[in-house]
């Protein structure tokens, strides 16, 4: 039985999606343990996006089964305006599931992505878009360069591409500062003086197109692409795994002959799972600093240096983090 009629019937809106869809996704379960911190990190992310984005977009949240609290937030910053679309889920679906559904989601044909724990510079997006218009047949652009990236799976299309086309100047060296290399392997809880002895031997490559440098490779923890390209390299099956995946995507967009880069000056910054000193200062929050995970500042000593190596091989962590879970 129908009463009247729908009030919108005949009528249209005004509203058209943006080219770029910014999309973050959120799993934030509980407030305690590894996610204690996590909550300011997300504050940071989402305040350091808002504030330094001047470019038109639409903002995208998935939440991937976090607390009620984090639910909460995003709702309030959704009827401030902030945040255009918000997806919850009730259970948290994985990293691969959530991109299943997140840039099929997405309205825009550039989809801007990044996980909840990225710092995002003024001027970022732009950076990001530039590398995009300028450089054919990209498929991801991120935001700050990392020396354990340059693998060869990883980056053939972007040498292949500067092999072939008369255009282009690959620049061959050390350009990555080490600054960058330090920030980023605290943020992981690693080592900086490790990861530099490891990766003393990694060639770093630049490519030059059009006036215009990018470095050759990308990050799938931040990334901008075309929506068509990611979507395309996605497995075709759901796969239910909560972690991982990310490795072979990176490889499928390379496959695909896309190219992956990133922009040359750090314009986005991974901040780990508590909120450092650095960013807590630039958003001018009164929060004080845990201290990475593990304990990168009891670093001294063989002993020390044996745990630490121990806690972090490949089996002691998956077990760990499983009974943990």
């Amino acid at each position: 039985m129908r009463v009247g009629m729908n009030p919108a019937r005949g009528k249209y809106s005004d509203y058209r999606p943006a080219r770029v869809t910014v999309a973050i996704l959120v799993h934030i379960p509980h407030h305690t343990g590894y996610f204690a911190g996590r909550m300011d990190v997300l504050r940071a992310c989402l305040t350091s996006l808002i504030e330094n984005t001047r470019e038109p977009y639409d903002l995208l949240v998935f939440n991937n089964g976090s607390s009620p609290e984090v639910r909460a937030y995003l709702e309030d910053l959704q009827r401030e305006g902030a945040i255009d679309y918000l997806l919850h889920s009730r259970i948290n679906v994985g990293k691969i599931g959530a991109f299943q559904i997140l840039f099929r989601a997405a309205p825009g044909e550039v989809v801007a992505y990044a996980d909840d724990d990225i710092y995002f510079y003024p001027g970022w997006l732009g950076e990001h878009l530039k590398i995009l218009d300028t450089f054919p047949s990209v498929g991801m652009v991120s935001g700050c360069a990392v020396r354990t990236l340059f693998n060869m799976e990883r980056i053939s299309a972007n040498l292949e591409f500067a092999e072939r086309n008369p255009e282009v100047v690959l620049h061959t060296g050390r350009f990555i500062e080490e600054t960058w290399m330090r920030d980023w392997a605290v943020s992981y809880g690693r080592d900086p003086e490790e990861i530099r002895a490891q990766t003393e031997d990694v060639v770093e490559r630049i490519l030059e197109y059009r006036g215009l440098q990018a470095f050759a490779m990308a990050n799938h923890n931040q990334f901008v692409s075309p929506k068509e390209v990611i979507v395309g390299c996605l497995p075709d099956t759901w796969s239910g795994r909560l972690m991982g995946l990310m490795d072979e995507l990176d490889v499928a967009v390379n496959q695909a002959g896309y190219l992956r880069l990133t922009t040359r000056q750090r314009t986005t910054q991974h901040m780990g799972n508590t909120l450092g000193p650095e960013f807590a200062t630039q958003l001018g929050m009164e929060i004080e600093a845990s201290q990475p995970a593990l304990g990168l500042a009891s670093k001294r000593g063989r002993w020390a240096r044996w745990q630490r190596k121990f806690l972090l091989s490949r089996p002691v962590r998956w077990f760990l983090l499983g009974v943990y879970s």
